[in-house]
């Protein structure tokens, strides 16, 4: 499969958010959606990013924007995550990894000498159309939010 690039296709996925809700790319026609992919509720990382989000949420939808944040947890994990950090936007729960394979952000990565398969963090910017309309590759999880704004 070629790699996603900006004016590409989105893939068209569907899933389950935290509550076991239905979601699929098709929900957001019409709107501009922001796809972050990310790797583990409640890591480091993935907190500042989501909080950073939150942080910022008012200015992205005032912007026009919806969010989705994807990783391969489950649903209960990502409730916790959600009612921990008072998220005001869903998670799908990736558990299958179609969604992450779809986009081409399940990768080999590795820690103190060991590989393993897991999700890079990525964020994919979707127009209205169900195109995509930026990449950002180098996610600065404290600053997210400003990345999109300013993408």
């Amino acid at each position: 499969m070629a790699a996603l690039k900006v004016g590409s296709k989105a893939p068209a996925f569907k899933g389950k958010d935290q509550d076991g809700n239905s979601i699929s790319l098709s929900d957001f026609k019409g709107k501009k959606l922001i796809v972050f992919f990310y790797p583990k509720d409640n890591t480091p990382g993935c907190t500042a990013e989501v909080c950073s989000l939150r942080d910022n949420y008012a200015l992205l939808q005032k912007n026009g924007f919806e969010l989705l944040g994807i990783s391969v947890d489950d649903e209960k994990s990502h409730q916790k995550f959600i009612t921990k950090h008072s998220l005001p936007f869903p998670l799908l729960a990736d558990t299958d990894q179609k969604v992450v394979n779809a986009f081409g952000v399940w990768v080999e990565k590795s820690m103190y000498g060991r590989t393993y398969m897991g999700t890079a963090r990525k964020t994919f910017i979707i127009d209205e159309e169900g195109k995509i309309s930026n990449i950002i590759e180098k996610v600065d999880t404290k600053d997210h939010a400003n990345q999109i704004l300013d993408a």
